[in-house]
């Protein structure tokens, strides 16, 4: 075997060319966080009192700041900053709830899962109680401060975690150097990388777990060789709590931590115990927090309804204002109100809100429906959060993408190959599907169960999207592209490089493979200035005058 030293050290021939990879890899993961970086120390309103980028993030911003300087998660303190003419309100978001609180009198919340959200709000604490900062008086450089504290090594681990990952795959020199290139600059991860939002979340957390999977299942095949791997519970645990952690930030990522669990276990059935405890602690901190949050274990999306029906009220079919005031007076739900008050819903029906004295005399509100019920009515338990007096969604502010597409078919075409295209934002997902056949035919067991679960859980999210309500058909809202899909990345990345090593094999391939790079680069670089605007396909066809009524109605 020959050996060649370099300076101090002495190596191996053939651990050259990894050594090389490696420095590459640095170059290339070092200048994608430089550039974040940049982006997160300018990063701004477009009015430019705040690092807010979208009601999105607004929204989070809203509750780790009332955690901390209120210790609450209603954010009626933030919304109702004002800018200094007075005129805007630049905490305000269209991303919040309404419901009685813990304190029995009504408040706003933001509507985004609460465990993600709660970690922030740890970090800025740390911050605040330390630096003496607050976010409420100082909302550009704290949450810029945030961002750098928390993004960066988000996006360091998901970009670490994907370079360690194609060097467990069986490829060329020149695929795994284009996967790490593809990691870097080639997915709409970094955009979102200078926002505070749950995509690089579940994208990071889903590549540690990828990680922990391939390495664990590399050792043990090197074990049948000769070389003893006795696994430890720490990794397994690693894996579950990570692959949980994903479900709390993108909760259809709930498919893929069902199909994790079956391949830790047939891989090493020692792994489901220490798998199992991981999910668990954070399975626990997503439900915890949102009782903390909302004094219910169902997430505020959850609440679009009305709830149980409490009683039959008598009524005309179209009773006055004053028929109800009587009507409800001598309800038995409503007996011991001390005031009620009424407001007319858009779609039918009257919210009923009840003033009554609890056991230590203090006034609650109480929340109640009123609505029409066969050829009656009925007084039913409130469980509609989202709708509110001002509510963007139960009014007709509604505008462009937020109106929802009526056809499934244009949908599932704008989600894929359209203004919103999985594969038109970025093409180097093209080389996907083909990935995952040949992945589910070719290589060890253990690679091509993971490339059928990856299939699975694409297809099956995909069509998750598609099959929902007409309203949530909205491709993410405006954003650069169908984000809901993001926290995929690090799976489809891992899927594309064993075909860019096959085109590798021929100059055309390689040229092929470029181009699809520096097409997914420019969608990345279109939308560096915010994630939160639409795709570069959709504003180019939006100048030309190519959209449809149905993308701008």
């Amino acid at each position: 075997m020959m050996w060649i030293r370099r300076g101090r050290f002495t190596m191996r021939k053939h651990e050259i060319p990894r050594q090389h990879r490696r420095n590459t890899y640095a170059i290339m993961i070092v200048a994608t966080l430089a550039i974040v970086a940049g982006r997160i120390a300018v990063v701004s309103s477009k009015e430019g009192d705040t690092a807010f980028l979208s009601a999105n993030d607004r929204s989070r911003w809203c509750t780790v700041a009332s955690l901390v300087e209120e210790h609450t998660f209603a954010i009626d303190g933030p919304i109702s900053i004002r800018s200094e003419d007075g005129k805007r309100r630049p905490w305000n978001t269209i991303d919040k709830v309404r419901h009685v609180g813990s304190d029995g009198q009504l408040h706003y919340y933001s509507s985004k899962p609460t465990l993600l959200v709660t970690m922030v709000a740890g970090v800025y604490g740390v911050v605040h109680h330390t630096a003496g900062l607050t976010m409420t008086e100082q909302p550009i450089y704290v949450p810029r401060l945030l961002l750098m504290l928390i993004n960066l090594p988000v996006l360091a681990v998901f970009l670490v975690t994907m370079a360690l990952i194609v060097e467990l795959i069986g490829a060329s020199d020149y695929a795994r150097r284009m996967g790490v290139a593809a990691a870097c600059f080639g997915t709409m991860m970094v955009p979102f990388a200078i926002s505070l939002n749950n995509h690089l979340f579940a994208a990071a957390a889903t590549s540690l777990t990828l990680w922990l999977y391939l390495r664990a299942a590399d050792k043990m095949s090197d074990s049948f060789s000769g070389i003893t791997y006795h696994p430890k519970l720490a990794p397994w645990v690693v894996a579950g709590a990570s692959a949980a952690f994903a479900v709390a930030c993108e909760l259809p990522a709930l498919s893929m931590l069902a199909l994790w669990a079956v391949l830790f276990g047939w891989m090493n059935p020692r792994s489901i115990p220490g798998f199992a405890l991981g999910a668990s602690v954070v399975l626990i901190g997503i439900f915890a927090t949102n009782v903390w949050a909302h004094g219910s274990l169902r997430t505020p999306y959850a609440h679009r309804s009305a709830g149980e029906q409490l009683e039959v009220i008598e009524l005309p079919s179209t009773p006055s204002a004053n028929q109800i005031d009587v009507s409800l007076s001598h309800s038995e739900t409503l007996r011991t109100a001390t005031e009620i008050d009424l407001r007319e819903l858009n779609e039918g029906g009257y919210e009923v809100i009840a003033e009554q004295k609890d056991a230590k005399g203090n006034s609650v509100q109480t929340q109640y429906k009123l609505a029409r019920s066969g050829a009656g009515w009925s007084l039913f338990v409130w469980d509609d959060w989202y709708d509110y007096p001002g509510s963007y969604w139960r009014t007709d502010k509604r505008r462009g993408v937020d109106l929802g597409e009526p056809s499934r078919i244009a949908y599932l075409f704008h989600a894929t190959l359209g203004y919103y295209g999985i594969f038109s934002i970025t093409p180097l997902w093209f080389l996907v599907p083909v990935g995952m056949v040949a992945g589910c035919r070719h290589g060890p067991g253990y690679m091509r169960r993971l490339s059928a679960a990856i299939a699975l859980a694409s297809v099956v999210c995909l069509l998750f999207y598609v099959a929902r309500p007409e309203i949530d058909r909205n491709y993410g809202g405006v954003s650069v592209c169908f984000r809901w899909m993001l926290w995929f990345a690090p799976l489809w990345l891992y899927s594309l490089v064993p075909e860019l090593s096959s085109l590798s094999e021929k100059i055309q391939g390689r040229y092929f493979t470029l181009a699809l790079l520096a097409a997914s680069a420019f969608s990345v670089s279109t939308s560096l200035s915010s994630p939160w605007q639409s795709p570069w396909i959709y504003r180019f066809a939006s100048f030309l005058g190519w959209l449809g009524d149905e993308m701008t109605r």
